[in-house]
């Protein structure tokens, strides 16, 4: 046995596990209620024809690589925040936050533009002729809220940097129940507007995320949470250096994030290949794991929070007793998910759809994603770990080849070489994030096993003064 696990405290690892769930609580509720915006967006546009579902459905596909940029762009913000706060330097974090306001403002700009001149992408992926004027409306609508998504996702950094995760949740929430109505309105044509289909429902989500932006601007800006960090001290412009440590840390995030999301969407575009109960199966199968998937994903956020905050206190024995217990609360969560999945495929499958074939389809998905949720929640929990002790480029490399030089490639195989079919890619990511799981516990584990993460790491006041 390890020396840093020869003693464990079962008091302080109980402690730091209720500590990690009541932070974790609420962000895996605002991830939960981020991801139901696609559901809200599936089923309105579902129930109104066929041809504005598949726009819609396009569209998403787009945008999501958007978001992922964004978000993993600005989780550079938590644990920096974190470890300012835990070195009890929370006077440089208001200069720190406006910096990622600027950021947030410049890459939203940047996928504004990208976003709205995304036809090509269209072109590029086969989608049919009939349905490219109506998914780019959509997203030259939904393009108007990329600065708004960023520099929300700064603000949700600061909060939850601060350990303060319930307004994440409160306006994740906020905006969810905003969108249904607002969307109906725009879509389907009433109170007078128009009937827009999927541009109205690019022009919801981008509504939806303008009011959620403001809101949770003002919101710290007036709550008494947030004073002593000196955020309207004074106005500061973009500056260079500042903004090159936080994209320093933030870049390889969202690189890390577009490979697994590139994954998923390869995944997607080959099975799409085998035919319309294949598809419908295997997106069955992917909503049920996409939704499973917040929970470790809403945890991971509290990791990178406790961790990063230990390593601001320089508390050495906090960060290993924050990242381990966290990875095994993470395995608690991946047994729920993992039991449903095997447990009950062909119920869950049946609350999609009434297609005895799909449902028999999705079910046997089902239980490989059923298979690889510890997998999920080894990775994503390691990630989150790291991510405290700004930890990003190596293992960006490692998401890297796990995903696409070890799961892609066997799923391929597997599919198209023995003729597995959808099976065979589902097995290819159970490979793939398996081999990310090995890697990046084994990189935390090396990690938590040295003391080498303490030269990253700000002084605290009494430290720097000796």
């Amino acid at each position: 046995m390890p020396q840093f696990l020869s003693a464990v405290d079962r008091v302080r690892a109980a402690r730091e596990t209720g500590a990690l769930l009541r932070l974790a609580l609420p962000l895996i509720g605002a991830q939960l209620a981020a991801v139901g915006t696609n559901v809200v967006d599936a089923m309105l546009s579902g129930h109104l024809n066929a041809h504005v579902q598949a726009a819609v459905t396009t569209g998403v596909g787009v945008w999501t690589l958007a978001i992922l940029i964004g978000i993993g762009t600005m989780l550079a913000v938590p644990p920096t925040v974190a470890q300012l706060d835990g070195a009890g330097r929370r006077e440089e974090i208001g200069a720190t936050f406006r910096q990622a306001m600027w950021i947030g403002l410049l890459l939203g700009l940047l996928l504004l533009y990208a976003v709205r001149h995304a036809e090509f992408v269209l072109r590029l992926v086969g989608v049919v002729p009939s349905l490219r004027p109506d998914v780019a409306a959509f997203l030259r609508a939904v393009g108007w809220g990329a600065p708004a998504m960023t520099m929300y996702f700064a603000l949700r950094g600061l909060s939850e940097g601060l350990s303060l995760p319930r307004p994440s949740m409160y306006f994740s929430l906020g905006g969810l129940a905003l969108l249904a109505p607002l969307g109906y309105v725009l879509m389907y044509g009433r109170l007078g507007f128009p009937a827009l289909g999927a541009r109205g429902s690019g022009i919801a989500t981008a509504t939806v995320l303008w009011c959620e932006m403001l809101g949770f601007a003002f919101y710290v800006l007036r709550h008494p949470n947030y004073r002593g960090i000196r955020l309207t001290e004074r106005f500061d412009l973009p500056h260079p250096r500042a903004m090159g440590a936080l994209l320093h840390l933030g870049a390889p995030m969202a690189f890390t994030l577009l490979m697994e999301g590139g994954l998923f969407v390869a995944v997607a575009l080959a099975i799409a290949s085998m035919g319309e109960v294949v598809t419908a199966a295997h997106q069955i199968a992917l909503n049920v794991a996409s939704v499973a998937f917040m929970v470790p994903l809403g945890t991971a956020m509290a990791i990178t929070i406790r961790v990063g905050h230990a390593a601001g206190r320089r508390d050495v024995i906090g960060v290993r007793y924050a990242a381990l217990c966290g990875v095994g609360l993470t395995l608690f969560t991946q047994v729920v998910s993992s039991s449903l999945m095997l447990g009950l495929p062909h119920a869950i499958a049946g609350l999609y759809s009434d297609d005895a074939a799909v449902v028999g389809m999705a079910a046997q998905l089902m239980v490989l994603a059923g298979l690889f949720q510890f997998s999920d929640g080894i990775q994503v929990a390691s990630n989150g770990a790291l991510r405290g002790l700004k930890d990003t480029r190596v293992p960006m490399l490692i998401s890297a080849f796990a995903y696409w030089g070890v799961g892609m490639p066997v799923g391929w195989w597997l599919a198209f070489h023995l003729h597995w079919g959808a099976r065979g890619m589902w097995a290819g990511l159970i490979v793939g994030l398996s081999a990310a799981a090995i890697l990046l516990f084994a990189r935390l584990w090396r990690t938590l096993s040295s003391e080498r993460w303490l030269r990253h790491v700000p002084a605290s006041p009494k430290t720097s003064t000796g």
